[in-house]
């Protein structure tokens, strides 16, 4: 069976993110792993903020009308979500509503699995945001999100030089993710 391609992008754009960054050695393993992995930022996708008179007036934007197809043209997306304010920025959460308003088929949540981490210069490293993105992934599209997560706490010390993590434990917490990721993306492999 083929590997399934897996979609990865932060919910972050800002120069210097550290979730960007988190994004980037995702891609690294998810690549050593010899699945084929499309790394985007949102910049390219800019979306204003979402109200339903303008939707009205002037339809979706054609840049969520691209996301919408780049996300169901993969088999798994893995997001790395800052945290702001205990929850997921809005810039993600801004993007997620503008995608879930194209109802063509097939669904961008659904046939697909998710998988979601954070790094935060904190000691909860993003969970309390990655909790809002599981809910709205899962409770409120119908995603299959995967149990495991990846959170890096005190992310200012975290990531080696050579681009992975100075502690091998992350590492091996990420690795597990992203097998579970791939496997459970390989299901929607057709």
């Amino acid at each position: 069976m083929a590997n399934p391609r897996i979609l990865v992008f932060a919910g972050s754009h800002r120069a210097g993110s550290i979730n960007t960054r988190l994004a980037g050695i995702v891609v690294k393993e998810l690549a050593m792993m010899d699945v084929p992995v499309t790394q985007i930022s949102l910049a390219d996708y800019p979306m204003p903020l979402y109200d339903g008179d303008l939707e009205a007036a002037s339809g979706q934007p054609e840049t969520a009308k691209a996301l919408h197809r780049l996300i169901t043209e993969h088999q798994g997306v893995f997001i790395a979500s800052p945290e702001y304010n205990a929850g997921m920025t809005g810039l993600l959460k801004n993007t997620i509503d503008w995608v879930s308003r194209i109802k063509t088929q097939p669904s961008p949540w659904k046939g697909r699995a998710y998988a979601i981490g954070a790094a935060s210069g904190g000691n909860l490293g993003g969970y309390r945001g990655l909790l809002q993105l599981r809910q709205t992934l899962g409770l409120g599209l119908g995603a299959t999100v995967i149990p495991e997560m990846t959170v890096v706490m005190r992310a200012g010390d975290a990531f080696a030089e050579h681009g992975g993590f100075k502690d091998e434990a992350m590492t091996n917490t990420m690795r597990t993710m992203l097998t579970r990721l791939v496997d459970e993306a390989a299901r929607y492999v057709r």
